[in-house]
């Protein structure tokens, strides 16, 4: 497997179970695994940027992505696709040399895009049957790190 320049992801359903919870007050909460934080410092580790590519756009994405040191954030995504082929030619790259993992319909053209694709198994099936890499654990438990473990060790 070539290593990629840039890893993507999405975030609720791949960082988080999906779930959106509110509280009385109507705070929003998101939980995120410790585990997809490691991901990102191994990416680093062997040279690759790593970026965020979501629907949603919250301040808990946004602090989550800062405390991690993502490189790239971009939220209230409407084309994911278009953000990436935007981003890989500002970066002098091609869509062959990035990764991306998502779980839904919106995350569909940019996976049949990339050069390697994964997905949670909590992902629809259109998305399972589609990437390359499935992993092992479900979205919100670790399956970004999961991601990023599969593409550097195969």
């Amino acid at each position: 497997m070539i290593q990629p320049k840039l890893i993507l992801t999405d975030i609720d359903g791949v960082w988080t179970d999906g779930g959106m919870y509110y509280d009385q007050t109507g705070n929003e909460w998101k939980r995120f695994h410790t585990y997809d934080g490691a991901g990102i410092t191994l990416a680093h580790e062997h040279g690759i940027l790593v970026g965020i590519i979501t629907g949603e756009d919250t301040e808990i994405v946004a602090r989550r992505a800062k405390k991690l040191k993502v490189d790239y954030l971009f939220q209230g995504a409407k084309n994911k696709l278009e953000i990436a082929k935007i981003l890989c030619q500002q970066l002098g790259i091609g869509l062959e040399e990035v990764a991306y993992i998502g779980d839904d319909i919106a995350d569909i053209p940019l996976l049949a895009a990339v050069g390697i694709s994964g997905a949670p198994p909590n992902a629809i099936t259109e998305v399972r049957q589609l990437v390359s890499y499935v992993t092992s654990v479900t979205g919100g438990e670790g399956a970004f790190r999961d991601f990023v473990n599969h593409i550097l060790v195969g």
